[in-house]
């Protein structure tokens, strides 16, 4: 498996799911190489290209029936997997049968497509955690709908929202990523079979029947043409994987701030012992938040090597294409790891709703300086207002009053709006009910999003 500290056995059952870590094994990736092949036989011999017996002679065999040291030893050799792997598979069949394996195919042709296997079962293993995370989360929002919290620009209170709202980001933003990265896998399904340089020039005018026979045995897709050297739909689909990634790490990043000490507005789901410190016995830290932020960093590198990879010199280039092999399943791996943790949160968060109550609290009514401002704004204009609710937060700042008493000492405030109505502008119910509603708008297409990708 080709996922560097994704197959620690240390790090690894951190970083990505136990059924990632499955998809992308050595055994795994033979099956795929074995499942190829047996397309390509299959194919050819509904066109009287090939023995009929020699797709069930292929499939006859398994991981088990190969050395996999010997294949790696040969690959060494070869700087590819699939020549020892051809040559070991063509021992193990009937003599009369070997002269028809792997006709018309190259290298590259097996390993992409089994590659393209490979990306089809993750996307089918990553799912359900990216469905129900979206449906708990959904979930979450709509409880919290009402539950007030400070709004925060650079780091600061801005302005009163609430908490549902806040999940409704996190969510909006994971259901657009996976918009895109749908139809990114959809397009990602294809077919490569075209031989030493695309063309299936020994196949002559039948090359494009072939391949579409061996395409509908795998279930995959075809485009125009060869497409060795024309990476676009790869880089795509790691990008979209990217993406969506870093959409989950804008849910982590919050979370763990908020559970930080000072403003302890949020709790991981307790597990015994989870979070804990070697040194602090009194530590609960946010190992979910860390797992996805983590992810989030490490997939900028296969992204960018995705790209690279695009950089292809003729009909098959040297090194770019080796360097795209452990590029997608790492990404799959990382959000594989991401999206259970995820998974957890959104499922069982604590929240605290008195803390986020009281942290609105702290700046002593600044948090209200907008609606204040609008308010003054009627009156005096929007210039002047503006200048008299910062002169009086300046002053809050100093004497520890609140916004509204320290406006209310201003003649000017006072010679032109009744305390009456200026107290109206520190009534958190207008935030609350337009963070609710934008809430509602935001989760509203989660519950069918995630049921597609429950189907």
């Amino acid at each position: 498996m080709s996922f560097t500290t994704l197959d620690d056995p240390l790090i690894g059952p951190l970083v990505t799911s136990p059924a990632m870590r499955a998809v992308f094994g050595g055994d795994a990736r033979l099956a795929a190489m074995l499942r190829v092949e047996v397309a390509i036989a299959a194919g050819q011999a509904k066109l009287g290209r090939a023995p009929a017996e020699l797709a069930a002679a292929i499939a006859a065999l398994g991981p088990a029936d190969f050395d996999m040291d010997a294949l790696a030893r040969g690959t060494t050799l070869t700087a590819v997997p699939v020549i020892p792997f051809v040559k070991m598979l063509g021992h193990k069949l009937d003599p009369a049968l070997e002269p028809h394996l792997h006709k018309g195919a190259t290298t590259q042709d097996v390993f992409d497509t089994a590659d393209t296997l490979l990306f089809r079962a993750a996307w089918a293993a990553l799912k359900p955690d990216i469905a129900a995370t979206l449906a708990a989360l959904a979930t979450l929002a709509r409880r919290h709908a009402e539950t007030p919290m400070a709004g925060r620009t650079y780091g600061q209170h801005a302005a009163p929202i609430t908490f549902g709202y806040r999940v409704a980001t996190w969510a909006m933003g994971i259901a657009d990523a996976v918009e895109q990265l749908i139809p990114a896998v959809d397009r990602a399904m294809i077919l490569s079979y075209g031989g030493p340089v695309g063309t299936l020039g020994g196949f002559e005018e039948h090359g494009p029947m072939v391949r579409a026979a061996i395409a509908a045995e795998l279930g995959l897709g075809l485009v125009e043409g060869p497409w060795h050297t024309a990476r676009a739909r790869r880089a795509a689909l790691g990008h979209a994987l990217a993406v969506l990634i870093g959409a989950v790490g804008k849910m982590a990043r919050d979370v763990a701030d908020q559970v930080s000490t000072e403003v302890g507005e949020l709790a991981e789901p307790y597990l015994p012992g989870r979070g804990g410190s070697s040194a602090m016995p009194h530590k609960r830290n946010p190992v979910s938040a860390t797992v996805i932020l983590a992810a989030a960093s490490l997939s900028r590198g296969p992204a960018s090597e995705l790209l690279d990879a695009m950089i292809a010199a003729g009909e098959r280039p040297a090194g770019a294409w080796m360097a795209e092999w452990s590029a997608l399943p790492r990404l799959f791996g990382y959000a594989s790891g991401a999206f259970v943790e995820a998974r957890r949160l959104a499922e069982g968060l604590e929240v605290v709703p008195e803390r986020m109550r009281a942290n609105l609290d702290l700046t002593r009514g600044m948090i209200s300086t907008e609606a204040a401002a609008s308010v003054l704004a009627r009156c005096l204009g929007r210039e002047v207002a503006h200048r008299k609710v910062e002169a009086a937060a300046a002053r809050v700042r100093a004497t520890g009053a609140t916004l509204l008493e320290e406006l209310l000492r201003d003649r000017d405030v006072t010679g032109s709006v009744d305390s009456e109505s200026l107290a109206l502008a520190f009534d958190w119910r207008p935030a609350i009910d337009a963070a609710a509603l934008w809430t509602e708008r935001m989760v509203e297409r989660l519950p069918a999003l995630a049921k597609a990708l429950e189907g």
